[in-house]
């Protein structure tokens, strides 16, 4: 184990990119490649910006591409969570603008940061030239029942200590995932997450009560081009709390609705992936997420 894998993050600096100060606190953020619009990547609860390392490498190969940390996650300043979209997306405003990276932006948003992601282009639409939602959290979540995807994995992640030993269950799952990083992030990114896999609880404990019903209130129809990817595989991190079965009827549930929510916009597509699951899509099918990044700077354009 390296000597970072062993220190909490906000101890260490980033195995990659830069602490850049906003609004008095330290934020890790990676900036890479040339040229517009910018594209910024908004992970799901308890995933940080080097979990999206692959696709924004991929991107920053026709544009200028950020992946970042957010406030109480990865190796950014501690806050207190969870938070409301609205913070989340003016914490990241007010980034952007001390990093030096210029808008629009296409927001590419994954599951809870999917939510910060609209936010943000209800906050500042005139700064967004489009949005790809990857399996993102969508107001209709709150009509599912109570087993459903989000309610069996806070469920499952509460019942973990007692279930199984975290550790061995979870290193292969990440260990694959990161499988292409580079070495030394690969193994600081599973140690980190291995010890602080409570963060996408903390992140989501506002999901139903607050994150919902604010972005339903923003406005349902999105303003930007949109494209939505729906993850339709079996996600490893889920299979363990729930029947094959259920998951797979989860899945036709999501689908109808993030193809309701992107014939809303003034030009949008759901687009099935048949071989990715929630928690891996941008890591079982990074060509469909760089190709749908492509579509949406072509279509800005």
């Amino acid at each position: 184990m390296t000597l970072l894998a062993t220190l909490a993050p906000e101890e260490t600096d980033p195995p990659i990119g830069r602490l850049i100060e906003s609004d008095g606190r330290c934020f890790a953020t990676h900036r890479a490649g040339e040229g517009g619009p910018t594209v910024v990547f908004l992970p799901g609860a308890g995933l940080i910006g080097l979990d999206f390392l692959n696709v924004h490498e991929a991107a920053a190969e026709f544009a200028t591409s950020v992946v970042y940390d957010r406030g109480g996650t990865g190796w950014s300043d501690p806050v207190r969570l969870p938070r409301s979209a609205a913070e989340v997306a003016a914490e990241l405003h007010a980034l952007l603008a001390a990093a030096g990276a210029p808008g629009p932006y296409i927001l590419v948003g994954h599951s809870l940061g999917g939510a910060y992601a609209r936010r943000f282009a209800q906050l500042y639409p005139a700064e967004v030239a489009g949005v790809l939602y990857l399996d993102p959290v969508h107001e209709a979540y709150a009509t599912l029942p109570p087993q459903s995807l989000l309610g069996q994995l806070r469920m499952g992640l509460k019942a973990l200590p007692a279930l199984l030993d975290a550790r061995r269950f979870y290193r292969p799952l990440f260990s694959r995932m990161y499988a292409t990083w580079p070495d030394a992030v690969r193994e600081t990114l599973v140690e980190y997450h291995l010890s602080a896999w409570r963060k996408s609880l903390q992140e989501a404990a506002n999901l139903n009560r607050e994150v919902l019903g604010e972005i339903e209130a923003g406005g349902a129809a999105p303003a930007q081009p949109t494209i939505v990817l729906t993850a339709m595989g079996i996600d490893p991190f889920m299979a363990p709390f729930m029947p094959e079965a259920q998951l797979r009827e989860l899945n036709v549930q999501k689908a109808a609705f993030y193809s309701a929510f992107a014939a809303l916009a003034p030009r949008g597509e759901n687009r099935l992936l048949e071989d990715a699951g929630h928690s891996t899509l941008h890591t079982d099918r990074p060509d469909a997420v760089v190709a749908a990044i492509r579509d949406l700077i072509a279509w800005s354009r």
